[in-house]
């Protein structure tokens, strides 16, 4: 077993939904849901690098360590990550923090790279954590998510309250276990809210529930 396995299966069994996943991601994934960036994205903020999987490939896609913000929760994790990416700017904090935490002066960032679990996660959480990471981005920049499970990992009445949409860029079949990327922009003429944008509860059930049955119709969009 490699150390990196070691690192995320201990991880995986100290807290298995923050963490989502019992070993890192492989090379398929990293090269597909960092396919399109380049020298010329600009800033790159990562959310979830875990061992750093995707942070390798950015780098090899020719993103200097230096535009690189690496958002990660995971203590253990986050001290590798200083080791192998010195110069980037490591981070250990929750990612649904990201609206209030004044990362950039601006919205610069060109692509966020998400590794974070969206399906063990609260419909309130995911407004945070996308909203938030949209608020650092410029016009035309692109967040990337991969997810394990057969649909859009956000659903679709969140990506109508972010403004956004969502569109399948491929599978990373040879990935363990295989995977899909989605792509994350933001519809023409829209305005991104970010606070309290949380699903109001009503009669007919709470927002876990809603928002899990709308996962179930959350399209790909061309």
């Amino acid at each position: 077993m490699s150390h990196d396995f070691l690192s995320f299966f201990t991880a995986w069994m100290a807290a298995p939904r923050r963490v989502g996943a019992i070993a890192p991601s492989g090379t398929a994934l990293a090269e597909l849901i960092t396919r399109d960036i380049t020298a010329d994205t600009g800033p790159v903020l990562e959310l979830g690098p875990g061992t750093g999987a995707f942070t390798y490939q950015l780098l090899k896609r020719g993103v200097r360590q230096r535009d690189l913000t690496l958002i990660e929760y995971g203590s253990d994790f986050m001290r590798l990550l200083q080791i192998r990416f010195p110069g980037a700017r490591v981070l250990w904090m929750d990612a649904a923090r990201l609206g209030s935490a004044q990362l950039y002066q601006g919205t610069p960032v060109g692509a966020v790279i998400s590794g974070l679990p969206l399906l063990n996660m609260s419909p309130r959480k995911i407004i945070s954590i996308v909203g938030g990471a949209f608020s650092y981005m410029r016009p035309g920049g692109t967040f990337y998510q991969f997810t394990y499970g057969m649909r859009c990992p956000v659903p679709r009445p969140i990506l109508d309250r972010l403004g956004l949409r969502a569109t399948l860029v491929d599978r990373a079949l040879l990935n363990v276990p295989p995977a899909a990327v989605y792509r994350l922009t933001r519809r023409p003429q829209y305005r991104l809210l970010t606070r309290d944008a949380a699903p109001a509860v009503d009669a007919d059930g709470s927002p876990a529930a809603k928002e899990h049955r709308a996962s179930e119709e959350c399209v790909t969009l061309a």
